[in-house]
C-alpha cells in the first residue's frame, strides 16, 4: 500500500500505501527470456502495448528470439544479453520507460530465489447504480483499528487465490500481494492476476517497474523467516514463479499516482496476464492453484457493503512480509478527492507490503468476489482504502483479458 504501498529492501521497516481519473493505460509487462521476448510497438489512444512474436525453439532445443523482436528491442538501446546479465539495474531517469507502448520485461531464469523474494520489502506510501451520488466526496470517521490474524496453514487450503508480485525499482527489490482472478475469455483456465497500480508503475515521477513477477501461496507452509533462509525454491514458490508477459493499469495512476499521498488512489489498479518461468505443464495459473475469484464492477455502495475482507502479506514492522494476514471489518466511506469515485475503508492494522491484496466482499450476485485492493493507509497504520472498482477498472480488465482471448 502507500503509506501503504509495495516494499523496498532499502526501506526496511517502513509502511507503504498508494492514488486518479478515468483513461487507460497498458503496457507488455514480460517476455520469457527462455521461451518468447516481447517489444512494445503501438502507439494508439489506449496505449496498447503489444507482444509481437514468440521466440522459438531450434533443433537443438535451444531458444533463439526472432530478428523483429531484436530489432525493436535495439530501438530502445537495449541488448537482450546485457540485460539479463544486470543492465535492467540501470534507473537513469531518461533510460526509464514510462510509456506504456515503451515497456519490456525479458523474463530472466532464476532471478527470483528464495533469498531475494524473501528480503523483498514494501514500497512506501502513506496516505452510479448503487445510489454512489450519497457517497462521492464523502468521508467517514476513521475506522477503529482492526488487529490483522494469521491465515491458517497451508495457504493454498484457505485462501488459494492469493499470492505475493515481485518486482525491482530504483529502491530496491520490492514486492506487493495480489489475487488470482477469472478469466471471462478463459473460463477455469485464467492466467490474470489482480494488484494494485502502483504495484507496476511508478506514477507521475517514474515509469514501470522491472522483473514483475508473481508467486501464488507464497510460503505455503508458512515457514518463519529463519526458516525460509535454508528454504528451497519449491518450498518457497510450490505452485511456481508466473512472469507477467502483458499489464495494464489506468492513466489516472501513470498520471498522477506518487509514492506517498493519496492523488491516483482511486484508480490505484492493475491486471497482469502471467505466465510460467519454467515453461509449465501447458495448466493455466487457474488450473494450477485450483481457483480463481470473479471480479465485481457493480459492487455495492460502501454503505450497502455489510463486511470486507482484505488480504495481504504486511511486510513492514511490526510484519516481515513473510506470512499471510487477513483483517474483515465493515468498511466505510474514503474521499481523496471530491471528482472522483469515493473509496472502501477499513480498519486494519496491516502494513506495507500488504499493498495490491485483493478485498472480497458479498458481490451483486449474492457470492463471493473481488470488489477492490489495498492501495493506501496512514502511516501509523490502523487503517486501509481501497478503490471501489467501476467503469476504469472494468476496461483495464477487459483489454487484458481480449488482448489473450484468441489463445
Amino acid at each position: 500500500m502507500r503509506s501503504i504501498r509495495p516494499s523496498f529492501t532499502a526501506r526496511r521497516g517502513r509502511n507503504a500505501r498508494r492514488r486518479t481519473s478515468p483513461v487507460l493505460g497498458a503496457v507488455a509487462l514480460a517476455s520469457v527470456l527462455a521461451l518468447t521476448a516481447t517489444a512494445c510497438d503501438s502507439g494508439d489512444t489506449n496505449a496498447d502495448s503489444q507482444a509481437s512474436a514468440s521466440a522459438s525453439a531450434a533443433g537443438d532445443g535451444k531458444i533463439t528470439i526472432p530478428d523483429d523482436i531484436k530489432d525493436k528491442l535495439k530501438e530502445h538501446g537495449i541488448d537482450l544479453d546485457n540485460w539479463k546479465n544486470g543492465a535492467w539495474k540501470n534507473w537513469d531517469k531518461d533510460d526509464w520507460l514510462r510509456e506504456a507502448q515503451d515497456y519490456i520485461n525479458p523474463i530472466i531464469k532464476g532471478l527470483w530465489d528464495p533469498d531475494r523474494m524473501r528480503e523483498a520489502e514494501d514500497p512506501d506510501r502513506g496516505v452510479d447504480d448503487n445510489d454512489l451520488s450519497g457517497d462521492q466526496g464523502v468521508t467517514d470517521p476513521t475506522p477503529a483499528a482492526v488487529d490483522a490474524k494469521s491465515v491458517a496453514t497451508t495457504y493454498h487450503a484457505n485462501v488459494p487465490e492469493a499470492g505475493k508480485v515481485f518486482f525491482d525499482a530504483p529502491e530496491g527489490t520490492m514486492v506487493c500481494s495480489a489475487t488470482v482472478v477469472e478469466d471471462p475469455a478463459h473460463p477455469g483456465k485464467s492466467n490474470l492476476v489482480w494488484t494494485a497500480g502502483h504495484c507496476v508503475h511508478a506514477g507521475k515521477d517514474g515509469g514501470w517497474y522491472r522483473n514483475i513477477a508473481f508467486v501464488p501461496s507464497y510460503n505455503d507452509s508458512g515457514k518463519t523467516s529463519a526458516q525460509l533462509e535454508t528454504a528451497t525454491k519449491e518450498e518457497a514458490a510450490p505452485y511456481g514463479v508466473w512472469w507477467g508477459d502483458w499489464t495494464r493499469t489506468s492513466d489516472q495512476w501513470i498520471a498522477q499516482g506518487g509514492e506517498t499521498g493519496g492523488k491516483g488512489s482511486a484508480y490505484d489498479f492493475a491486471v497482469i496476464h502471467v505466465t510460467p518461468e519454467e515453461g509449465g505443464s501447458g495448466k493455466s495459473l487457474e488450473e494450477t492453484v485450483g481457483s480463481a475469484l470473479p471480479v465485481d464492477f457493480n459492487a455495492p455502495a460502501v454503505t450497502k457493503v455489510d463486511s470486507i475482507t482484505a488480504t495481504g502479506y504486511p511486510a513492514a514492522e511490526p510484519f516481515d512480509g513473510q506470512k499471510l494476514y487477513q483483517c474483515t471489518d465493515k468498511p466505510g466511506r474514503l474521499s481523496i478527492k471530491a471528482s472522483d469515485p469515493t473509496m472502501y475503508r477499513i480498519g486494519c492494522t496491516m502494513t506495507g507490503g500488504s499493498s495490491g491484496g485483493g478485498w472480497v466482499a458479498t458481490g451483486s450476485d449474492g457470492k463471493p468476489a473481488l470488489v477492490s485492493n489495498t492501495s493506501i493507509g496512514p502511516v501509523t497504520s490502523g487503517w486501509l482504502a481501497g478503490p471501489r472498482l467501476g467503469e476504469v477498472a472494468k476496461g483495464v480488465y477487459d483489454s487484458v483479458s481480449d488482448k489473450f482471448a484468441g489463445q
